[in-house]
């Protein structure tokens, strides 16, 4: 039987990148030591150690005495506060007496500043002038009217209307009149007996024409003075 000479590397070279762990484990398994046992909160989350305060913060100044003070005594004012009070009322402006009114007969009184009555506002400073956001409105609406003023003028302007003349108006009518002669004739050559869609159509269409023909010759008859807007 052939046998490789390589095998011998081959076989070093598998038990060497082989672990041993990947068939059946290790060949020696370290034995836990049953100092090692599972004890009581072991697992749960222990806060770090708590630090010293070494700078102590000043606590604020306390607005209140404390239990301790003792209050001073024995202090008294120089002050003559009869003479004080005597010099104050006598220098004093007299006090205005507060208005009121009285709405029924039982006399029940009611200060008059308070109750409405009394009109403080005509004696504001801005009374009866116009509020500012309201004439700026105005000016607004001012000036609007007047851009639409003269876009109207400038589009009359435009479109101003042109009178006919005697002469043009005549023209107009016998040429409206000639037109409908012609209509007519066409209208009078049909045929008799109108069977076909296009024939019925064709009718209907000159029938159209002689009546507009007809309505524009009566009005231009109407009326003697005839405008027209010019393009």
């Amino acid at each position: 039987r052939y046998i490789s000479t390589f095998r011998p590397s081959v076989k070093h070279e598998i038990e060497k990148n082989k672990a041993q762990w990947k068939t059946m484990g290790p060949t020696k398994v370290a034995v836990p030591s049953p100092k090692n046992f599972l004890q009581k909160h072991s697992k749960e989350p222990k806060l770090p150690a708590r630090k010293e305060q070494q700078n102590h913060k000043k606590l604020p100044a306390l607005s209140v005495p404390r239990r301790t003070d003792v209050p001073v005594m024995g202090i008294r004012s120089q002050k003559n506060f009869i003479n004080t009070n005597a010099v104050a009322a006598i220098t004093r402006l007299p006090k205005k007496p507060q208005p009121i009114c009285v709405d029924k007969r039982q006399g029940d009184k009611y200060v008059l500043e308070t109750s409405g009555l009394l009109p403080k506002y005509i004696k504001k400073k801005d009374y009866g002038v116009t509020p500012k956001y309201i004439t700026c409105r105005n000016e607004e609406m001012k000036r609007a009217q007047k851009e639409y003023e003269a876009s109207i003028l400038e589009n009359l302007k435009k479109n101003a209307m042109k009178r006919l003349s005697d002469e043009e108006r005549i023209s107009l009518l016998q040429g409206l009149k000639k037109n409908w002669e012609e209509v007519y004739h066409e209208f009078q050559g049909l045929s008799v007996k109108i069977d076909t869609i296009p024939k019925k159509i064709y009718k209907g269409k000159l029938e159209s024409q002689l009546k507009q023909l007809e309505h524009d010759i009566e009005v231009i008859e109407k009326h003697k003075v005839i405008y027209i807007a010019n393009e």
